[in-house]
């Protein structure tokens, strides 16, 4: 199952809940049974009145989650070509449906997102009620690379940055530093890696019966000032300007041809963003310029069912089986994409992504927005 359920004593009889991912060898990615065991067991514990907060966090020195575990999802896709496997039809709903629930989350849910934060791994931060994050922190939405799209409600969090930067992160899957999450609102606190445990002794000293709330935000508050000279500098704020200019375009194939534009520029991460979307797939690209065009006013469960569709289609059609291959199966780093060219691409195509895959009701249809 990949996962570490642990109940630690606190005062008065309350309980701390700690749910670790344990999958190193894919750096914590979320299989199928690991997003069904948490959505159990986070349910359990919502539903216990002796746990007092819950803490999600991941396993070894690398990552907090670097995704969902797509290569099962694209070798069911290989082995049912054109059609949309039932793994995927599972997998999806499942995975939304905690993501929304952890939203709604009843209890102090902490998220202690340390080292690779991807895919996946950023809907689950974005999901807790009190996202942390370290020196090592690494938050990205890298699916340009792999024929997906920025999923798992990125259509919700990255729609409400500033600006053009949601686009440039979908499109260039930039890696945000902690300073970076702070300050465009996807992440809380800034710790330090080694400070885990004293958050976690210091949760367990806490009166739970008394200004809970308050107590906790003193925590943290004393914890990150400890923290705060080991901030990393900003990244991307101090380049908005020049990449909302850049982004500043009528279409996506206008975008893609501005951004991979700067390929060798003297700005390295601007440089590195280019050559992304460069080697990534343009069909991606689309869906990403029209998910955000789409998503200005959904909310997260709206977004959800959309992205529900999207992920179905994304299935169903080439690209993601054939990036997934590329990169991540026989890694050769040569996706063969069936649409190459960025502005060949039939507007049908896009449109279709977009379209059910079901008959009746959407799967989807009991997530609520309160």
């Amino acid at each position: 199952m990949n996962l570490i359920f642990e109940e630690r004593p606190c005062r008065h009889g309350f309980r701390l809940g700690l749910a670790s991912l344990d999958a190193g060898a894919s750096l914590n990615a979320l299989s199928l049974p690991m997003i069904e065991a948490l959505a159990h067991r986070l349910a359990i514990w919502q539903d216990d009145p002796e746990i007092a907060c819950v803490v999600l966090r991941g396993n070894g020195a690398r990552a907090f989650c670097a995704g969902g575990d797509v290569r099962a999802l694209a070798e069911a896709c290989r082995a049912e070509p054109g059609t949309v496997p039932a793994l995927a039809r599972r997998f999806f709903a499942d995975e939304y449906r905690l993501f929304h629930r952890l939203h709604h989350y009843r209890k102090p849910l902490l998220g202690w997102a340390h080292g690779y934060v991807m895919g996946g791994g950023m809907g689950l931060l974005q999901s807790t009620g009190l996202r942390i994050v370290t020196p090592s922190s690494r938050l990205a939405m890298p699916e340009i690379g792999i024929g997906l799209y920025p999923d798992v409600g990125a259509s919700w969090f990255l729609g409400r940055l500033p600006g053009r930067l949601g686009l440039f992160l979908g499109l260039g899957a930039s890696q945000l530093n902690a300073r970076d999450a702070l300050d465009l609102g996807l992440a809380d606190r800034f710790l330090l890696d080694e400070q885990q445990e004293a958050l976690l002794h210091g949760l367990a000293q806490l009166n739970w019966n008394e200004q809970s709330a308050s107590q906790l935000h003193s925590l943290l508050q004393a914890l990150e000032r400890e923290a705060l000279a080991r901030l990393p500098g900003a990244e991307l704020l101090p380049r908005r300007e020049r990449i909302d200019r850049l982004l500043d375009v009528a279409d996506l194939p206008a975008a893609w041809h501005a951004l991979t534009a700067l390929q060798g520029d003297s700005d390295p991460l601007l440089a590195r963003a280019a050559a992304t979307l460069a080697s990534g797939c343009p069909l991606t690209a689309h869906l990403v310029w029209e998910q955000l065009r789409r998503a200005r006013r959904l909310s997260l469960a709206e977004a959800l069912r959309m992205e529900y569709a999207m992920s179905l289609n994304c299935c169903r059609h080439p690209e993601f089986a054939e990036g997934v291959r590329a990169r991540l199966i026989d890694k050769d780093n040569r996706p063969r994409w069936h649409w190459p060219q960025v502005a060949a691409i039939p507007p049908s195509v896009v449109e279709a992504h977009f379209a059910p895959t079901w008959e009746g009701e959407h799967p989807l249809a009991q997530l609520g927005d309160s």
